[in-house]
């Protein structure tokens, strides 16, 4: 789940889908509440850690953290190198997960129909949106961890691309991961230096508000998806099935960056001297191309790991 949501146009919630476990998350996060902090406050430790799931949510996060430090690591790496490949595989990932979900889903009628045209309209209206420029005001980044959090709790959604959107992506999930790396590296080896940088301190400051407000986040929209799916559950995973039908125009492989240049065709760069990314510019694969075929190679290969993990969803017991 952490690798997915570092990945423009993946969602972590389809993770979490397909493994078999977004309702266990769901209703976990839901018992974060008033009573358990009253647990947790009046030292019941067994009681809280049984009434809140700990043990899942904890390992879960373990796993998302770890992933950040080392698969999301190697994914930069061939995101910079074989950047074709790497959509091409979360493409086929999600043609997957949507045969995944709807494959038994029987309950299709004029209500759920509407609902997944809905979620369909909205995943490709979500696809031409423009990104915005950099902002790095606290309450601003806050109301980022607010929002990107979604892509968590909301299968078909990502969250990285929310980021895109609001222009904060390379702050928030690039330096600002990086600038954490680098501190517990650094502290590691003994080594402190990182207290006198200035840009770094900015940095991890601006990490740990996008850290709370994603907490926030998830902890509230959680309390609002488990009230859906207990009430509405059918209308709710038809809207998913058009919602991430309507995201694959976000992880269409095919596609060139478009970067901003000024009158004089000169790249701008952000405050972090990283080119501004304005758009995509998506376009039709050469099929005489062998770069293309490899390309659809990669998409079999992301639906297979999705057949994969259904595979295993249903004998793992």
């Amino acid at each position: 789940m952490g690798a997915a949501n570092k990945v423009p146009g993946v969602s972590g919630g389809i993770v979490a889908y397909v493994g078999g476990f977004y309702e266990e998350f769901i209703y976990s996060l839901q018992k974060i509440n008033l009573k358990a902090f009253k647990l947790l406050i009046s030292g019941r430790f067994k009681s809280f850690f049984k009434y809140t799931n700990a043990q899942f949510l904890l390992l879960l996060v373990l796993g998302m953290l770890i992933s950040y430090f080392s698969v999301s690591r190697i994914l930069d790496y061939f995101l910079e190198r074989k950047e074709l490949y790497v959509w091409a595989t979360f493409f086929g990932m999600i043609i997957g997960s949507i045969y995944y979900i709807a494959k038994d889903f029987k309950y299709w009628s004029k209500r759920t129909i509407t609902a997944g045209i809905i979620g369909l309209l909205i995943g490709v209206g979500i696809s031409f949106l423009s990104p915005a420029r950099e902002n790095d005001n606290l309450f601003f980044i806050f109301f980022c961890g607010i929002i990107s959090v979604s892509g968590m709790a909301l299968p078909g959604l990502s969250g990285s691309f929310i980021l895109i959107l609001l222009g904060n992506y390379v702050l928030l999930l690039v330096d600002a991961v990086n600038a954490l790396y680098d501190t517990f590296t650094e502290i590691i080896n003994g080594e402190y230096s990182f207290t006198n940088n200035k840009e770094r301190l900015k940095t991890l400051k601006i990490l740990g508000v996008f850290t709370l407000g994603s907490t926030t986040g998830l902890v509230t929209l959680s309390h609002l998806l488990s009230y859906v799916l207990k009430h509405y559950k059918h209308i709710t995973t038809a809207v998913i099935i058009g919602f991430i039908t309507g995201s694959l125009g976000v992880v269409w492989p095919w596609k060139k960056t478009i970067i901003k240049v000024d009158d004089s065709g000169n790249t701008l760069l952000d405050t972090n001297g990283n080119e501004i990314i304005v758009n995509y510019k998506k376009y039709i694969p050469n099929f005489d191309s062998s770069e293309t075929w490899t390309a659809v190679l990669f998409i079999g290969i992301g639906i297979v790991i999705l057949l994969g993990l259904d595979w295993y969803g249903r004998n793992r017991k």
